[in-house]
């Protein structure tokens, strides 16, 4: 399969990129920022969305989505990165979208998907429970009681679980943490008794919170997918995940590595435009390589999770390890190219470079990925 946009999927790049840089260009993440808005995120925006019909992109037309796959979601993810645009798009129509068609009952589906698409709801996947993603590690405890489960622990880094209304919860129902056997997903209202949630604003300006479940009850039907055998269905979806955040960071990266090539066209010293030093030249000329791979082993993970899923965990970890290592090396010569100036907030690239900071780290940073591929090989 080539790895190109079709018409249809060029279409839809299209119009992404002008809707967001019309409706939600950096200056509307700035605007956020600044004003210290509770949400982090336009609710106007999300409705507009649900309109487009973005948030439902993964979502069957039975559940009131559009139904398109992963490549479709890449498109518009990579758009997102380009206009920094602060939107529960990953955390809900990807996310917790995908985990309750992978492993939601008819009754979940019918319950969650139609709100998701519609814009009517936000989701959040808890998975993190320290500094690092390190999913087999879950310690959250889920206790059998009477007709279900009983929820004690903590996660963190949840993205968007501040206003979250419906939280995709893995724990652990039997096993020791660093076992893939005994983890279970459930679904949990975002304000169940004994959950408490801490926002915390990233050094991107996104936000994620803090999670507390303190004997947080749940009936045996909040159960996604099999007890005990969860980490397939979360190891699933946290590839969906990885590989749409992949294409946000080649967003991110594409956008950063265009603004700073305006920037040095413009931009005199010693008497020259400095973008005709042939010492920038090459590093330019190195960097566009290096986004131009990223981008083919994107659309490579984002259309072997629409054509054979089972088989996308080593491609993915392709496409999120060199989508992190090749955006880090865009922002950091954005940075160097923009010499002082880019060191103020005056200047956009430096929002580029704490976008990238954050969505590297996020669902596994360019080592954890490196080292899944070492292992699965025998290294």
């Amino acid at each position: 399969m080539a790895l190109v946009l079709n018409d249809e999927q060029t279409m839809l790049r299209d119009t992404a990129r002008s809707f967001l840089s019309g409706e939600a260009p950096v200056a509307a993440l700035r605007q956020l920022r600044d004003g210290h808005v509770a949400e982090g995120f336009s609710r106007e925006l999300w409705k507009q969305f649900a309109e487009m019909g973005f948030a439902g992109v993964l979502i069957p037309e039975d559940f009131g989505g559009v139904g398109l796959g992963h490549v479709e979601a890449g498109v518009v993810a990579e758009e997102i990165g380009r206009n920094l645009t602060a939107t529960p798009f990953l955390s809900t129509a990807v996310l917790t979208a995908s985990a309750l068609l992978h492993g939601g009952s008819d009754a979940q589906k019918q319950a969650w998907l139609p709100k998701i698409a519609g814009g009517e709801i936000i989701g959040a996947l808890a998975v993190d429970e320290g500094a690092k993603h390190r999913p087999e590690k879950t310690a959250l405890q889920a206790t059998r009681t009477g007709n279900g489960f009983t929820l004690n622990g903590a996660k963190t880094f949840v993205v968007d679980g501040h206003v979250a209304d419906l939280l995709v919860v893995a724990a652990r129902t039997s096993g020791q943490p660093g076992e893939t056997q005994g983890l279970t997903l459930f679904l949990v209202a975002g304000d169940a008794s004994g959950v408490s949630r801490e926002r915390t604003v990233m050094v991107d300006a996104h936000n994620a919170a803090r999670i507390s479940f303190d004997n947080v009850q749940v009936d045996a039907d909040a159960a996604l997918g099999p007890v005990d055998g969860g980490h397939e269905l979360l190891e699933r979806v946290l590839n969906v995940g990885r590989a749409v955040l992949a294409a946000e960071l080649s967003g991110v990266g594409g956008q950063a590595f265009d603004i700073t090539q305006a920037y040095v066209k413009e931009r005199s010293q010693f008497g020259r435009i400095i973008g005709e030093f042939q010492s920038l030249q090459h590093r330019s000329a190195h960097l566009f390589s290096e986004l131009e791979v990223t981008r083919a082993a994107v659309i490579k993970a984002l259309q072997t999770l629409d054509a054979n899923p089972d088989k996308a965990a080593t491609i993915v970890a392709v496409a999120k390890a060199r989508a992190g290592a090749s955006t880090e090396l865009a922002v950091q010569e954005g940075v160097q190219m923009h010499g002082g100036n880019g060191m103020t907030d005056a200047f956009d690239i430096g929002l580029y470079m704490k976008r990238a900071r954050v969505a590297q780290e996020l669902l596994g940073d360019s080592n954890f990925h490196a080292d899944r591929l070492a292992r699965a090989n025998g290294y």
